[in-house]
């Protein structure tokens, strides 16, 4: 069976983050003529302070998990693929919750069984002998979830695979391009003009920038609902220690890297961020220190962490929490991609990105995600 042919030539792509470097692939891979524009280098926005944790962990509505079950899918394929690589790891997730009422651990637990999600209830005892790397002793009375299907990727590297393939099939990247906006013709997204001065022109253009997307939206009339915070992502010089899991714990979440580092975050880590008249952030010295000794507290033998960066910048999170995808009705041409799940999404984000914008197709999986949603 031959695969349907492209009904378009030429595609945009604003943004080269996971979004928009997986789009672009794909479309490239189809034999559209794919241009590539960022404002900075590749990954050089949320996508390169992800702690890109692939996941469909505790609640959220069933059309939601359904996809980022889908999502999760395309990244074991991607991992057969490239067999022994150290930026992709399926090694589990391992969460658990504060000892008070807040606590739900069990129910969870429950939940996800019930969704045929691979989720096992561990005592702290079990996690010391089954989790390499793990102090099991910091796992509250009512246990941890082990989540043996979950894994992890480092995206900058994926996206520089993606890029190579982008590259190969005769698509074009441009980097430090500056800020773009979106031309229209009558009534038609028709491509974009960049700050440097360069403008383009295409059948279909993507707008996957990331947290800046409802504000290049809303210039033309659009409303995209945004809850996008600050993000604090700390990173270790790398240390010799076993964990490959990923931890979601109470007081921080780590994630190793490729090369035996850690990158940390949590929650109340990001609400300590300072955030500047001028628009700049910065992380409090406390606070830095406080997430490393919380790191130390749950990995085993409590090994000697030295911070080798922090990464500020905002977190893509649309309103509501569940992403945007596909094409605006008020804007025929334009798609957009916006969501807090890059990772787990990326790949899958990719390919039905890419068959709507050239097959004129319109996945059910993203009919709940349509930008449209917030009209009113």
């Amino acid at each position: 069976m031959q695969c349907p042919k492209p009904s378009i030539s030429t595609a945009l792509i604003i943004g080269g983050g996971i979004f928009g470097v997986s789009t672009a692939a794909q479309l490239s891979n189809m034999g559209v003529q794919v241009t590539l524009i960022n404002d900075g280098p590749l990954g050089n926005g949320a996508s390169g302070r992800s702690l890109a944790w692939l996941n469909t962990a505790r609640r959220r509505s069933l059309p939601y998990h359904r996809l980022r079950q889908a999502g999760i899918e395309r990244y074991r394929v991607l991992a057969d693929r490239n067999p022994g690589v150290s930026w992709l790891s399926f090694a589990g997730g391992l969460t658990w919750d504060a000892e008070d009422n807040s606590n739900e651990i069990v129910d969870v637990h429950r939940y996800e069984r019930e969704l045929g999600y691979l989720s096992e209830l561990l005592s702290g005892e079990e996690v010391s002998a089954r989790i390499e790397g793990v102090d099991g002793s910091q796992v509250t009375s009512a246990g941890a979830i082990f989540n043996g299907n979950e894994g992890w990727v480092d995206l900058p590297s994926l996206i520089a695979q993606l890029a190579s393939e982008i590259t190969a099939s005769g698509g074009t990247i441009i980097t430090d391009a500056g800020t773009a906006k979106l031309t229209v013709e009558d009534g038609r997204c028709t491509g974009a003009v960049c700050a440097n001065g360069r403008s383009f022109t295409a059948d279909r253009v993507l707008v996957a920038t990331g947290p800046a997307v409802p504000a290049m939206l809303a210039g033309q009339g659009i409303t995209i609902g945004d809850d996008t915070p600050v993000a604090l992502l700390v990173e270790t010089h790398p240390v010799a220690h076993p964990l490959q899991a990923v931890l979601n714990t109470p007081r921080v979440a780590i994630r190793p890297t490729p090369d035996g580092a850690f990158f940390l975050d949590s929650g109340w880590s990001e609400e300590e961020v300072v955030v500047h008249e001028d628009g700049s952030y910065q992380a409090l010295d406390s606070t830095v220190s406080e997430l490393v000794d919380e790191a130390r507290k749950v990995l085993s033998g409590a090994p000697e962490l030295k911070v080798k960066a922090v990464h500020l910048g905002p977190k893509p999170i649309p309103g509501g929490g569940e992403p945007v995808f596909g094409e605006l009705e008020k804007l025929p041409g334009c798609f957009v991609a916006f969501s807090h799940s890059g990772a787990t999404l990326g790949l899958l984000a990719g390919e039905l990105l890419a068959e709507e914008m050239a097959l004129e197709l319109r996945h059910p999986l993203l009919d709940p995600f349509r930008p449209e949603r917030f009209a009113n």
